[in-house]
């Protein structure tokens, strides 16, 4: 009786494979977004060879363990609407969970280390009133005392991991390095310098001076729709390409990157793998904010409400559909970009939503709302009622986070709404809704006429006719 042979393991032994580059990148939070957008320019740029990623997980140790024996290397999967296409990359040369905590302040020590990337989405930055970290928290106080007992001892928030990082490098004689936030947050870089400048006073008052003299916060926008790894992945994988990889990343054909940063320390030459480098990247930065991850919070939340479960269900609902084109008309107001450009970017965003392949799942994208809607909505939302206008389509995302918030739609998964949960258990759906509403913006539930529209829009939502058009 025959049996199939084993297939090989993606490794850097199989003939062909990529041979891993020098260390001079660190990152942390690796998944699949790094892994199709910062790791694929990387594995794209013409002088790749010199410029190796060192890369951490979040929490979970998951991805550490799936490339390790795989020495870094997995498939990105680009899925049209029609067909995929399949590429190794290489340029992850190492990669750690993040309790691996010595491992990763060795590598900063290291003189050719030069840059630093982070995606940790947008709540991981532990901003609080103001924009300034928060302090209170109580993983920012237990990571405080941690580093004033020992420089080198474990924390597990973002700011702490950084400053740890930043007081290695200090004490080994070296500097002249970037931190670079690949995050959906407006001016990212000012955002991340200030969460560990604010950390670094209160560590000691000589770090802060030592960063602004060595480290560049440099700036970036960065958009790529990437969905989560399934098994058919891997099935997939294995069948066309004759090896089994137990980390796979499918991926959309869009993806852009504009960065603005000085890179004292030299950088990757990701300029000639598609990468924007701009003196200002706002502009875009506002467009790929309002226009993307707006659309897609309403879409997680209105859309899960309605029954969808990925974005091309929630796209393909002609009511979804009208809410996130009336968003994207409100949004378009106060950008800055030239109108066609606008336009342009807006009938590409219905292709990338549209794309049946890609399946981004709306459970996903609805994690963190109350991080996310204050960057995604929140500014639309004021500039709407500076102008004197009722804003449908935010009205009708803060609608679908306020029925989420209750229970209806994707399942909570946000450690930063324990003040906006408590928000909507009131028993009126309006006073509820005010109350949500200045969790995200203080004074907000005070306008009366929004307050109106957003209970209105959640009504529709909930409607047993609304319920069954989407079916």
């Amino acid at each position: 009786m025959s049996s199939t042979p084993a297939k090989p393991r993606l490794s850097r032994q199989l003939p062909g494979m990529p041979v891993a580059a020098p260390v001079r990148i660190v990152h942390l939070g690796v998944g699949n977004f790094h892994r199709a957008h910062q790791a694929w320019y990387t594995t794209n740029a013409p002088n790749s060879a010199e410029w190796g990623i060192a890369a951490f997980t979040g929490r979970r140790p998951d991805v550490a363990d799936a490339l390790r024996p795989q020495d870094g290397l997995y498939t990105l999967i680009t899925r049209s609407a029609d067909s995929d296409t399949f590429d190794v990359i290489g340029s992850v040369s190492a990669v750690h969970p993040a309790a691996d905590h010595e491992a990763y302040l060795a590598y900063l020590s290291r003189p050719e280390v030069a840059v630093m990337t982070i995606t940790v989405t947008e709540a991981g930055y532990l901003r609080g009133p103001g924009g300034h970290l928060d302090i209170n928290r109580s993983v920012v106080q237990a990571d405080l005392a941690a580093l004033r007992s020992d420089a080198r001892a474990p924390v597990t928030s973002l700011p702490a991991k950084l400053v740890a990082g930043l007081v290695a490098r200090r004490v080994a004689g070296e500097g002249a390095i970037t931190v670079l936030s690949c995050d959906n947050l407006p001016h990212n870089g000012s955002v991340t310098a200030t969460v560990v400048k604010d950390l670094a006073a209160e560590l000691d008052a000589s770090l802060a001076g030592w960063i602004d003299d060595q480290v560049d916060f440099a700036t970036s926008l960065v958009d790529r729709i990437t969905p989560a790894t399934t098994d058919d992945d891997r099935a997939l994988v294995a069948r066309d390409l004759g090896f089994e990889d137990a980390a796979p990343v499918p991926t959309e054909p869009f993806s852009e990157w504009v960065i603005s940063g000085r890179f004292p320390g030299g950088r990757p030459t990701w300029q000639y793998a598609g990468a924007r480098i701009v003196e200002d990247v706002t502009p875009y930065e506002q467009r790929k904010l309002s226009l993307l991850n707006g659309s897609h919070s309403l879409m997680a939340y209105a859309g899960s409400v309605r029954g969808h479960v990925t974005i091309d269900e929630a796209i393909a609902d002609p009511d979804c559909r009208s809410w996130v084109e009336s968003f994207w008309s409100e949004a378009s107001h106060h950008l800055s970009l030239p109108a066609e450009s606008v336009a342009a970017y807006r009938r590409a965003l219905l292709d990338r939503f549209s794309n049946p392949r890609v399946r981004d799942q709306l459970r996903r994208i609805a994690a963190d709302g109350s991080a996310k809607l204050p960057v995604r909505i929140v500014p639309t939302t004021l500039a709407e009622r500076a102008a004197g206008r009722l804003p449908v389509g935010c009205a009708t995302a803060f609608a679908g986070w306020l029925l989420h918030l209750r229970g209806l739609g994707a399942p909570i998964k946000d450690e930063g709404a324990e003040a906006a949960l408590a928000a909507a258990a009131a028993d009126s759906l309006d006073a509820a809704a005010a109350a949500v509403l200045d969790t995200l913006h203080p004074g907000l539930g005070e306008d009366r006429d929004l307050v109106h529209l957003v209970v209105e829009q959640a009504r529709v939502l909930t409607s047993p006719a609304s319920k069954a058009s989407a079916i």
